[in-house]
């Protein structure tokens, strides 16, 4: 594991000698829109595995993504060998169709504390809901970002993190199975402690969510990547392709429904992704991601 491999493949060039916001601004960006989040190898008859040197081998020398526990867990090794305060810290995300957070802890993301502030570093949420940014850790303010504008709110210890949306602007309305897009405004995402965990703490969501019949990892083949301007996404054969702010505080939203013959062609060229094994897409799931 080589802190300059990994450099190579998010194609970071900057200077990492001083554990600065700057820096860590500058590796994050970088990795979110090199690095899909996705679960292909679900898709593919391979299971994921939560061994650093598994992932490592995975996102880095094989260029593929990974979901929340691959993509984290390969940060927080990154930021720990450039000198970062870093503690992994466990969610529970919000399902909008059911109105409620998940039961158990089902995300990894980050906790980085510097010069006596704590950041919350997520680089494993993927889809219209990742920060692109490091966020501070304090309650109610607003930290407006390219994707939107993120808060979050404290409660009793608790902590809820939440995005407001922009409007969206889809021409291809045909195609779109967006629920309530206009009725929308604030989204809540995911709701955490500042209760240290260990990786440990994760096997046994990791192998249930990629197993369950319900699931929506086993229900659904996911693979996005953030861009320049926004984000793109292949929710089985479906691609959305997002313009942040394309004009009056509105997002553009483009979808195409790919052919089979398609979808191979289009992982290698929008996500820079080559499977080793046969890939079945899939999306019967009703949940929505965006």
């Amino acid at each position: 594991m080589d802190i300059k491999e990994y450099f190579a493949r998010i194609s970071y060039r900057g200077s990492y000698d001083k554990p600065d916001l700057a820096t860590l601004t500058d590796i994050f960006q970088h990795h979110v829109r090199a690095v899909p989040f996705e679960n292909l190898s679900i898709h593919c008859g391979e299971s994921i595995e939560l061994d650093l040197e598994v992932t490592y081998n995975k996102i880095v020398r094989k260029k593929r993504g990974g979901w929340c526990m691959e993509n984290n867990h390969l940060l927080s090794w990154v930021l720990k060998t450039l000198g970062y305060d870093v503690t992994l810290l466990g969610s529970k995300v919000y399902v909008p169709e059911y109105d409620a957070y998940a039961d158990e802890i089902d995300h990894l993301l980050l906790k980085v504390v510097l010069d006596d502030k704590s950041y919350i570093v997520d680089g494993g949420f993927g889809m219209a809901y990742q920060m692109w940014q490091p966020m501070e850790l304090i309650s109610g303010t607003d930290q407006p970002q390219t994707p939107g504008v993120f808060r979050f709110l404290e409660e009793s210890g608790v902590w809820y993190l939440e995005k407001v949306k922009r409007k969206q602007w889809v021409p291809n309305q045909s195609v779109s199975t967006c629920h309530n897009v206009e009725k929308e405004v604030c989204r809540r995402v995911y709701l955490f402690t500042l209760q240290p965990r260990d990786i440990e703490e994760f096997r046994s969501r990791n192998a249930h969510l990629q197993t369950a019949p319900d699931s929506l990892f086993v229900t659904k083949s996911i693979c996005s990547l953030q861009t320049a301007d926004g984000i793109r996404a292949l929710v089985g054969w479906k691609l959305t392709e997002i313009k942040y702010n394309y004009k009056d505080n509105m997002d553009l939203v483009e979808i195409r429904i790919l052919a089979d013959e398609e979808i191979e062609k289009t992982l290698k060229e929008k996500f820079n992704i080559t499977l080793d094994k046969k890939f079945v897409p899939i999306n019967i799931s009703r949940l929505s991601l965006f």
